[in-house]
């Protein structure tokens, strides 16, 4: 079978379209004809030599959280699924022993990890881990909703988000942040969101985005949402200033949510305003099977209708991860093998 693999860890030029031995299903697993999968910023960092769990060692490294296809075959054991089912990955791997993975929820896990293998013809993958994907609901847009749409969803119930709710989204242009504007709205609540780019924010104007701010600068941004009012919840996905700028713009006992670094791996808090203002800071990393589940629910209902940016053939994943470092995107990237 044909697999896209990082063959050097320098970017989308360390892409290469590679023949591997089609998988056979254990105990447990199944494997899946991938009609698509979509890259997220996690595959980048990987590609980019900026993750610390894949060295030169690894090469040739298969990356790919987000599958969605039809399974081919499964292994003993496996219940809920099987041969000719179309269905979506769940990319959460749990080591199901932990006092977190019994208290829950799962992405707790002080073992977690995710999914690797989707960027090939065929991934072998945990039977239990795969949701059956109602009529109406394809492949490409299955793709698109795990990391992205799964992250945004469980960053909003940390935070609370209602109906009624002010929701601050810097960065609203990428696939957390669509994800987060377009959930906002399934939840009842308002958005302002960011963006250097006049285009992207009026494609995400479209997607339901309530207040756009053009620009990249905190001090303006502060200002320009301090005009739209005091955000009940922040959802951040950048870091960096950011996480300063959240803090500084949410209401009296607001919460901002934080799954990642694109800005900055490290950041400043005003312990005062924080403590004064009883506001909370929290992380969360991606979110649970319940959450996907629910998710392709909403989807299949017509309550939620994913953002793909693009399509690009296996042979083209490196021009995907290009399109992805340009950040010329506005929601997900698909690749459909």
């Amino acid at each position: 079978m044909r697999a896209a693999a990082f063959t050097d860890l320098s970017g989308p030029e360390g892409v290469r379209t590679i023949e591997r031995d089609e998988p056979e299903p254990g105990p447990g697993e199944a494997t899946v004809d991938v009609a698509a999968c979509a890259i997220n910023r996690h595959d980048l960092w990987i590609l980019e030599g900026d993750s610390a769990m894949v060295d030169a060692d690894d090469l040739p490294f298969v990356t790919g959280l987000d599958v969605a296809g039809v399974v081919s075959e499964v292994g003993d054991g496996v219940r809920g699924v099987e041969p000719g089912d179309r269905v979506v990955l769940c990319p959460n791997e749990t080591c199901g022993e932990c006092r977190f993975c019994r208290e829950g929820p799962e992405n707790t896990c002080e073992r977690f990890s995710l999914y690797h293998g989707g960027l090939a013809e065929t991934a072998c993958v945990e039977g239990d881990r795969l949701i059956p994907l109602p009529d109406g609901v394809d492949a490409a847009t299955a793709a698109a909703i795990p990391t992205a749409y799964m992250t945004a969803f469980h960053m909003l119930r940390r935070a609370e988000v209602g109906p009624g709710d002010l929701v601050f989204v810097p960065g609203a242009t990428g696939g957390v942040g669509v994800a987060a504007v377009q959930l906002s709205a399934v939840f009842g609540a308002e958005t302002i969101g960011t963006s250097t780019s006049a285009s992207k924010l009026e494609r995400v104007r479209e997607l339901g985005l309530d207040h756009g701010i053009e620009s990249a600068e905190i001090d303006e941004i502060r200002e320009a949402v301090a005009e739209i009012g005091e955000p009940d919840a922040v959802i951040n996905h950048l870091g960096g200033e950011f996480t300063r700028l959240g803090q500084s713009v949410m209401r009296r006992g607001g919460t901002m949510a934080i799954c990642g670094r694109t800005a900055g791996g490290e950041s400043t808090i005003d312990i005062a305003s924080l403590f004064l203002g009883h506001k909370r800071i929290v992380g969360s990393t991606m979110g649970t099977q319940d959450d996907l589940r629910r998710l392709v629910e909403l989807t299949a209902d017509g309550d939620l209708e994913p953002e793909i940016d693009e399509t690009y053939a296996l042979e083209d994943t490196d021009a995907a991860f290009a399109a992805m470092q340009d950040r010329e995107s506005v929601g997900k990237i698909v690749v459909e093998p």
